[in-house]
């Protein structure tokens, strides 16, 4: 609306058309706009059949500012401190100038000590998406417009870039991330894209018709985060005490139920499609929770903490020499070193060993 108040200040007779190509927008949010400047806001605006545009039939110095409550002015301000997580990023700088904007056309309006809310409230975010503004303003233009794009993608454990020909449907932040929903004509199926993997500048292609019956809500129904599948499985958790508040104070999937057990500790169960982020999401607990179900969530999580053993566990100097000893058919060195051990039976790592008659003696690691 400033905009179209700039063009009828500069006495050009903007119409709907040419004003909806300048600001990128449609016919009709143009119309809309203007009904709204000329009814709410009281602009002398007319349409001039013969110059084909509007103008404004008496001077008007300054855009009127828009009426605005203390608590719409609050929940603005909440907006824009919880968007600081993009300071430093391409993002930083639009989202200032948009801000000042609204600011400046609500000014006079409502008094709010933004001060004391600076100093009584605060956001704070960890792992900020990295996005590059060339490529999420190409996205946005595409999916405004309903064109396809081609674009080169690398995906988590790619070794190269792909090329991917989409028909863009949403983009949407989840979790600090950026993620585009499109349909991959390549591949025939919806795909989930994460914008910072995107290696280049998207090229514009031609207009194609959205398919309608897609719904980002029916998509991540099954999906613990962002990426669905094709598999039906009844997730069930168990949580002790301590983590049993912590998951009683957030909604985590719209399937959840929860049951209490008297010692206040909880089973969390859940309908999901596929099993890699909830199975990230369970590890992130320790040892506060444990998957009842389903089997093959179970030996997800049990294989990841087996693969960390082996990770952080370091052989000692004696086991080496154990096992060269077995190998080398010396038993009686074996067993000295073994007599000589002076370990727990139940101590962490406990070594393994397999005697056989008239074969070497074996030594297997924790």
């Amino acid at each position: 609306m400033m905009r179209i108040h700039e063009r009828l200040i500069q006495g050009k007779y903007p119409n709907c058309s040419s004003l909806a190509k300048t600001i990128e927008v449609a016919t009709k949010t143009i119309q809309r706009d203007i009904e709204y400047m000329r009814y709410q806001l009281d602009l002398p605006i007319e349409y001039d059949p013969q110059k084909h545009g509007y103008y404004y039939t008496e001077p008007v110095t300054h855009f009127p500012t828009i009426p605005a409550t203390e608590g719409e002015l609050l929940a603005l301000f909440v907006a824009q401190k919880a968007l600081e997580q993009y300071r430093g990023t391409p993002f930083e700088q639009p989202l200032a100038n948009a801000f000042a904007k609204l600011a400046q056309v609500m000014e006079g309006e409502v008094t709010v000590n933004l001060q004391e809310l600076t100093d009584t409230m605060s956001f704070h975010h960890t792992g900020v998406a990295v996005t590059d503004m060339g490529v999420f303003r190409r996205v946005t233009q595409a999916l405004q417009e309903r064109r396809e794009l081609r674009f080169s993608y690398k995906k988590l454990n790619g070794k190269r870039a792909e090329r991917r020909h989409v028909q863009p449907y949403h983009l949407g932040s989840i979790d600090g991330q950026w993620y585009l929903f499109a349909h991959d004509l390549a591949r025939k199926d919806t795909r989930t894209f994460v914008l910072g993997r995107i290696q280049d500048v998207p090229a514009v292609g031609k207009k194609f018709e959205r398919d309608e019956t897609f719904s980002l809500k029916d998509r991540l129904l099954g999906a613990f985060g962002v990426y669905s599948g094709s598999g039906d499985y009844k997730v069930e958790i168990e949580f002790d005490a301590y983590a049993a508040q912590l998951v009683r104070e957030r909604n985590w999937h719209a399937t959840q139920t929860i049951k209490d057990a008297e010692d206040g500790s909880l089973v969390l169960r859940m309908q999901l499609d596929s099993l890699e982020e909830i199975e990230s999401w369970i590890l992130r607990w320790g040892s506060h929770a444990r998957v009842v179900g389903p089997r093959d969530l179970k030996k997800r999580v049990q294989g990841v903490i087996k693969d960390m053993q082996d990770s952080y566990y370091a052989p000692q100097p004696w086991l080496a020499e154990l096992n060269v000893a077995a190998h080398a058919n010396q038993p009686d060195r074996v067993i000295k070193m073994v007599m000589d051990m002076n370990r727990q039976a139940d101590a962490p790592g406990q070594t393994h060993m397999r005697f056989a008659r008239n074969k070497e003696t074996t030594i297997v690691s924790p």
